[in-house]
């Protein structure tokens, strides 16, 4: 049984707010739309900085990101808050991804307050998964993957495989389905998740419950109790039935758990659900290090291990592919110490410098660059003050 690692997931980030800035620069000029479009962000990590990089300095757009003060690493903390731009914006939030998430969301649906930015001059858009924009891209390197194979000798073409995917918000995974849909030959998804396991308990009992505590780990991608793109799979296995969707969602806002019936429940034979506790991720990292020299930020090690677990229960050997979703380099000192004991009063660039030792492995430009940049972003605002923060950048 070979094991293949493929990256779909970071760079992804980046090509696909690319692609949504391309096609939305597109619909301005066609439209001749004369506000100005404000692109608003809630990331739990990675998809803030790719879209800030996107959007940045491009013209008749602004962007504003949100994410969760405690809920990130400092390297991704500082990626988003040294980015240049005269039209970036960038809040933490006193609070976690689902709230800074459900923020967002509660303005899109905010009729009033819409109304007021169109007459200021202002439209808005999104360029996370809130926006499908966001998952297209990643449909393609589901298929590229698996071609990868066909060319390697792994497989014939044809020939069904798995994708064991790390998620919180089921926004790559979905991606996944899609392409399953569109005639990719797939086995199984195996969703991987951490202790914060909603996933794996929706998946395994068919309710959906987030009244649990968050717990925030060492993959905080995943720190994650109410996943947006769960809803579009919803959608899917309902037979796209939007009454059913919506009253499940209802029940979801208003109660904090729902439950889906014997057919719904049915039409999630493509998935299988597991989750790693953070003892098992630190193991993972290790013992993928020692036999394979391979380096594995935490989010990867949960799915690898989720993927270990999955073999053992089904005894399944389809050639799979475990989706790397992040670099190690972002996540240096959890990874580094689950290797070996380090310093404690080491700083992050320290560790990152160590961990590259380690490794024999380069550390990526981007981040090698940020020790030098300039902190230009330095908001932070409460969960319930996103609008005025947006006012606030817009200067109205």
């Amino acid at each position: 049984m070979k094991k293949v690692v493929v990256c779909i997931g970071s760079s992804c980030h980046l090509k696909g707010s690319r692609q949504v800035v391309e096609e939305l620069q597109k619909l301005i000029d066609q439209n001749n739309l004369k506000e100005e479009v404000v692109i608003l962000t809630a990331t739990s990590g990675d998809t803030g900085k790719a879209a800030l990089e996107g959007f940045k300095d491009v013209d008749k757009i602004k962007i504003v990101v949100f994410f969760p003060e405690n809920g990130v690493s400092n390297i991704q903390k500082l990626q988003m808050k040294t980015t240049g731009g005269n039209n970036t914006c960038v809040v933490g939030i006193n609070g976690n991804f689902d709230d800074a998430q459900t923020g967002v969301k509660n303005i899109f649906a905010d009729t009033n307050f819409n109304k007021d930015l169109k007459e200021k001059g202002y439209i808005l858009s999104s360029a996370n998964s809130i926006n499908i924009g966001r998952l297209t891209p990643q449909v393609v390197y589901y298929f590229y993957s698996y071609l990868q194979l066909v060319k390697q000798n792994q497989i014939a073409l044809g020939d069904k495989i798995n994708f064991v995917v790390p998620t919180g918000n089921f926004g790559n995974i979905l991606a996944g389905y899609y392409a399953k849909q569109m005639g990719l030959p797939v086995n199984k998804f195996i969703c991987a998740s951490n202790d914060n396991n909603v996933l794996y308990d929706f998946f395994e009992t068919g309710v959906y419950n987030k009244n649990r505590e968050l717990k925030l780990t060492t993959s905080p991608s995943m720190d994650i109790l109410i996943s947006s793109n769960l809803e579009r799979l919803l959608f899917e296995i309902s037979n796209r039935d939007s009454k059913k969707v919506n009253s499940l969602l209802n029940n979801l806002n208003e109660k904090g758990v729902y439950e889906i019936d014997y057919d719904m429940r049915k039409n999630l034979s493509s998935f299988y659900a597991g989750y790693s506790k953070e003892d098992v991720v630190s193991k993972t990292i290790k013992e993928v290090f020692d036999k394979f020299g391979y380096l594995l930020d935490t989010h990867t090690a949960v799915a690898y291990s989720c993927y270990e677990k999955y073999v053992e229960d089904t005894k399944d050997i389809t050639k799979t592919v475990i989706v790397s979703t992040a670099s190690p380099y972002k996540f240096s000192k959890d990874v580094i110490s689950s290797i070996q004991s380090i310093d404690c009063n080491l700083d992050d660039f320290e560790i990152i410098n160590k961990l590259s030792d380690l490794s024999k492995t380069k550390i990526p430009g981007p981040i090698e660059k940020l020790k030098e940049l300039e902190i230009r972003h330095n908001i932070t605002c409460e969960k319930d003050e996103l609008k005025s923060e947006i006012l606030k950048f817009l200067g109205k």
